[in-house]
């Protein structure tokens, strides 16, 4: 068993492996080679007023890849609402600032565990990667500006996938934070060597842009539909970020995969509460109105209405037709067959070069039947 760290991570694994180990991760989900469980949360109250619980996990496995993952997170999180009345959601584990997700790896061919790792660097490499497998079929090829709202983690990494996918020339960045976009741009043009500017409002970003991404945490729409422009593409973050218009001009709509699960009726279970697309909810009426629910919920981007990525790939349904065609990536679904595939990658390379720590199998075996 090897326990592999962030920093691990982040020396062993590229964007480009990212995307690529997903990409064929995914054709696995056309013939029955791969499977997955999407997210399902669950919130328990902590007996505090302005907070909850969550405990979430996904899984999913590939029989050519040989693994089975399981993502899971232990956080305490909370929902502040600006002056403008817009839901943001903060998240710690033990204190603010830290926090706890895990990956847990085993072989489906003997059951072995393989490897714990830390989730921090393979979650914002795997949602990357994602987006960056949207440029790849939907984007147009001489895609060269980028428009970004947002300025966080994942915002470098969409930037980096798209980088990898496209001749990108320059970014303009929107963030409500001055600091936070200005210090985005700095960062962004010294590691990519491309032109990144801060703007001081959202549409200014997206205009003239070629790809748009949205990388916030907001619970309301960011971006609106009457900025975009023919030949965009456009790809998102959150399951709330993107207005009804902007579903209504894009001429081709691709979901990754399935987001969240339908489950059986009951009133403990709940759809688009709190930036979870499936959970359990734990607690009496007054506790349970403290998760926010969204305008635009999950279910949209769930929705069976849409085709997903292995119905593009295998050509099932028409992707970009025409350089004016505005196409829309909705970058959630398949996550834990995301995990494994990314994973996979990650634990191979570890194990290849000697990093990580290794713990005794033999810890997490026993005698006795379960």
């Amino acid at each position: 068993m090897l326990f592999i760290d962030n920093e691990v991570v982040r020396r062993v694994l590229s964007i480009d492996e990212a995307i690529n180990s997903q990409d064929d991760a995914f054709r696995g989900l056309i013939d029955g080679a791969a499977i997955h469980r999407p997210r399902i949360d669950m919130y328990v109250p902590t007996g505090r007023t302005e907070d909850y619980y969550r405990w979430g996990t996904m899984e999913g496995a590939s029989k050519d890849l040989g693994v089975f993952a399981i993502r899971m997170k232990s956080d305490i999180v909370s929902w502040p609402e600006d002056e403008n009345g817009n839901w943001t959601e903060d998240k710690h584990c033990v204190e603010p600032g830290t926090y706890c997700g895990l990956i847990m790896l085993f072989s489906t061919q003997n059951g072995e565990p393989l490897a714990i790792i830390n989730d921090g660097e393979l979650q914002h490499a795997r949602v990357g990667a994602g987006g960056g497998l949207g440029v790849r079929y939907l984007a147009r090829e001489d895609s060269k500006v980028v428009g970004m709202l947002g300025s966080g983690g994942m915002a470098r990494t969409y930037l980096k996938a798209f980088c990898n996918e496209r001749p990108i020339e320059k970014v303009r960045v929107y963030s409500p934070t001055k600091k936070n976009r200005e210090a985005y741009a700095a960062e962004m043009m010294d590691s990519l060597n491309i032109e990144v500017e801060p703007v001081d409002d959202p549409e200014a970003a997206v205009r003239g842009a070629d790809i748009v991404s949205t990388c916030t945490d907001s619970m309301r729409p960011v971006l609106k539909g009457e900025w975009l422009e023919p030949g965009m593409h456009i790809t998102n973050l959150g399951g709330y970020e993107l207005d009804e218009t902007t579903f209504n001009r894009a001429k081709v709509v691709i979901r990754q995969g399935i987001g969240g699960a339908k489950l059986a009726e009951d009133p403990r279970i709940q759809y688009g509460r709190g930036h979870s697309p499936v959970a359990f909810v734990a607690g009496n009426e007054e506790e349970m109105n403290r998760l926010p629910s969204s305008q635009l919920r999950m279910e949209q981007i769930a929705s069976s209405t849409y085709p997903t990525f292995t119905d593009l790939v295998s050509q099932t349904v028409e992707g970009r037709t025409s350089s004016e065609d505005i196409t829309l990536y909705l970058n959630a679904g398949n996550q834990g067959l995301q995990f494994a595939a990314v994973g996979k990658v990650v634990y191979d390379k570890a194990k290849n070069l000697k990093l990580g720590h290794e713990i005794p199998t033999s810890l997490f075996l026993q005698d006795i039947r379960d």
